[in-house]
């Protein structure tokens, strides 16, 4: 169990070594009583109180995976009620969730590195957390692998996300105090975060436009991000500002600067003004040009290096895919744009 135990152990040793039963390298079966303490209790509030070293979602799951037996029988649901004198199994195993924190050896593009952070240049494609349907192979594990140390910090050090399918750059903190000056200077919007992104339909009017757009989830659809109505929906305020770098008859390429980082605040907000981003498909895009996946691209990080005080500057260059997009609607790319 040690595996499961790196992530969701608190610390605690159970009660009693000779209850446990060792089947292997990854399961070790636990001999449990419910006593009057638990009578009445739901099943996986029961197990929390006698196996108090795991968390509650973690002996759940276990549930699920049928591998809690009462009295001989294997239960299904935590909120089967158990009485005091039951007799249980509790098989204690990995899940997909237990082992998503594990390091992976994986490339990664690393822009800059001293003993406080990294800046690492993402792929399309990579998942930075592990989630229900990408619990290994994400970046998070390529960070671990990287550094072992970043086991000590929440997420490995990562303060902020791009999404899966976005490329570009990111901050990743390397010490516990660095991971908490990096959260705040994002809060108080001290890190200056810019992308690049290729849209369907020619830009319209002044250069230069400030989307201040509300956002949550969508009412209709839970899957997505929306504009909303404050009044009417639960959301947060989000701002970005959008200027034109080049025009062409099916579309444009625009510089976002991010204000607050709400998420796929660049797509929901470029789909709210009639300009959803090229093979976004969630948000009303389309393939195009040669791209499958949502073109856009982290292309510059800023700020104040949170140890030295050092002004930061980094830049990345387009993904390939983006800039062949480019070439084939007519558009080129100058990062000073």
């Amino acid at each position: 169990m040690k595996n499961t135990k790196l992530i969701i152990s608190s610390g605690l040793e159970a009660e009693d070594p000779e209850d446990r039963v060792d089947t292997g390298p990854d399961v070790e079966l636990r001999h449990l009583v419910f006593g009057e303490a638990q009578h009445g209790l739901r099943l996986d509030q029961a197990l929390v109180e006698l196996v108090p070293e795991f968390s509650r979602s973690y002996l759940q799951q276990l549930i699920d995976l049928e591998g809690v037996s009462i009295n001989e029988k294997v239960v299904r649901k935590p909120s089967t009620r158990v009485k005091a004198a039951d007799r249980g199994i509790i098989e204690l195993r990995p899940t997909p969730q237990s082992q998503a924190f594990k390091p992976e050896a994986m490339s990664l593009e690393i822009v800059y590195e001293d003993e406080h952070l990294l800046i690492i240049n993402k792929p399309a494609g990579l998942v930075v957390h592990p989630a229900p349907g990408n619990w290994s192979g994400t970046l998070l594990n390529g960070l671990l692998a990287h550094d072992i140390k970043a086991m000590n910090l929440p997420r490995a050090g990562i303060v902020h996300r791009l999404d899966k399918d976005t490329s570009g750059l990111m901050v990743v903190a390397r010490t516990r105090p660095v991971m908490d000056a990096l959260i705040r200077l994002i809060a108080a919007r001290e890190v200056s975060r810019q992308y690049v992104a290729l849209a369907h339909r020619p830009w319209v009017g002044a250069a230069t436009r400030e989307i201040n757009a509300p956002m949550g989830r969508d009412p209709r659809n839970r899957l997505r991000m929306a504009v909303v109505d404050l009044e009417k929906n639960s959301g947060k305020l989000a701002r970005t500002d959008v200027s034109l770098l080049q025009n062409c008859d099916l579309g444009c390429l625009v510089r976002c600067t991010l204000h607050t980082g709400r998420t796929h605040q660049i797509r929901v907000h470029m789909a709210s003004i009639g300009h959803p981003l090229v093979a976004d498909e969630l948000y009303g895009g389309a393939a195009a040009a040669g791209m499958h996946r949502q073109a856009l691209h982290a292309f510059r990080l800023a700020f104040s290096h949170p140890v030295t005080q050092e002004s930061m500057v980094f830049q990345a260059p387009l993904a390939e895919d983006l800039t062949l997009a480019l070439s084939q609607w007519g558009l080129s790319y100058n990062p000073i744009q």
